[in-house]
């Protein structure tokens, strides 16, 4: 599963960009978590673990807030492409990290990517200061004006490898946890655009090769039209 992970994401590297740039999602689900963690850390919010960093898009949001961001990911096409924050190439399982050194561990969009978030979380935990902070955002999907998922009339659902409630609870095993939505509307060229990333894609055809996923998801949604909503889950725990 891992090793599948890391294929997809170092395919979706140009993708990623792409839809970055037209939309700046990943920019504004950082910005809100960091605002989140910030709030809610008890102590300094020095040190901050970006999980997930990708291309480094929030790993530049928290270094506006953190004296230090350590950016992590399990592609290294990923990593290639920040160079401005210490990187480590590492999955969530085996933090190569010693305990209580960060104030902060952030999962922006992407701890719904691993298949047990329970391990991930009990090494966010470890690697947590007293006090210190972790959060997470996970997608619930996208629907229409009269609340419909836009998934609903097609062959395939959109489905992330866990699900947020399951992000949620074992989040809230090891920390108290708090919890909300967050809604941004959006057009369906823009969730062509999201299906567009090979690692996204994957969502709708994880068997396929990347290059005939994209095309196959392009074809599903070929005749979404107008503006619809995108809904993400942010979870913020506080470690004891």
């Amino acid at each position: 599963m891992k090793a599948v992970v890391r294929t997809n994401f170092d395919d979706s590297v140009s993708a990623y960009d792409a839809y970055e740039q037209r939309t700046g999602r990943f920019t504004a689900l950082a910005k809100l978590l960091a605002a989140e963690l910030s709030a809610r850390a008890d102590g300094p919010f020095d040190t901050v673990l970006d999980a997930g960093a990708g291309t480094g898009v929030s790993t530049r949001v928290f270094a506006q807030r953190a004296q230090r961001t350590v950016a992590l990911d399990i592609s290294r096409e990923m990593l290639r492409e920040l160079e401005a924050a210490p990187r480590v190439e590492a999955d969530f399982d085996h933090l190569p990290f010693v305990d209580g050194a960060f104030d902060g561990v952030a999962f922006t969009a992407s701890l719904f990517l691993v298949p047990d978030p329970a391990v991930a979380t009990r090494e966010a935990a470890r690697v947590l200061r007293p006090g210190g902070v972790v959060g997470a955002v996970a997608p619930l999907g996208w629907v229409d004006a009269d609340g419909t998922d836009v998934f609903a009339d097609l062959e395939r659902d959109s489905r992330s490898p866990t699900g947020a409630d399951a992000i949620e609870a074992a989040l809230a095993d090891e920390f108290t946890v708090t919890t909300g939505t967050w809604r941004f509307a959006t057009t369906a060229e823009d969730v062509r655009r999201f299906h567009a990333i090979p690692a996204m894609a994957a969502r709708l055809y994880p068997r396929l090769a990347a290059d005939e996923r994209v095309a196959k998801a392009r074809e599903l949604l070929a005749d979404l039209e107008g503006t619809v909503e995108q809904r993400w889950r942010w979870i913020v725990g506080v470690a004891e």
